[in-house]
């Protein structure tokens, strides 16, 4: 299966906040594979801002509009690269005070969750979405961090 060769690349210094986040995405990254069955391979991960991921969106997904995470499969021509993620440090960041996460830990879902997608999983539809849903939070268990989709009563 192999290892993940990660470039990570961190344009918002924003991201810094948070500690050791190349460990800490290397290790969501490793935990997605094993989860996801998925071959190991290089991928590009970028950490920024609010402006880039809306220019990013806009783009390539015609939303005028921050987002949190974006992947781009690399496809089957690219032998040993699996793709592309970036990660918006604004809209992550109010994301987890909204539903009262750690950054790190929803940082670690979120390379999870690009990661799955890079490996051709989706959430198109109901199916999908419980799939990739439990995947990632196996691969969230794996690393002794909670499940995001489990909230007690």
């Amino acid at each position: 299966m192999g290892a993940i060769e990660l470039d990570l690349r961190i344009t918002e210094s924003a991201w810094h906040e948070i500690g050791d986040g190349e460990r800490l995405c290397r290790r969501a990254l490793e935990a997605g594979r094993a989860v996801a069955g998925g071959a190991g391979g290089a991928l590009a991960l970028l950490l920024t801002g609010d402006a880039q991921m809306q220019a990013l969106n806009r783009d390539w997904r015609g939303r005028d509009k921050p987002t949190d995470v974006l992947s781009f499969p690399a496809g089957d021509m690219a032998a040993g690269f699996l793709g592309d993620i970036a990660l918006g440090h604004g809209v992550c960041a109010r994301d987890a005070a909204a539903h009262d996460r750690d950054l790190p830990a929803h940082l670690a879902h979120l390379v999870i969750h690009g990661l799955l997608h890079l490996y051709g999983h989706d959430h198109m539809d109901d199916t999908e979405a419980v799939r990739m849903q439990a995947l990632e939070s196996e691969a969230l268990a794996r690393l002794g961090l909670p499940d995001p989709y489990w909230a007690p009563n």
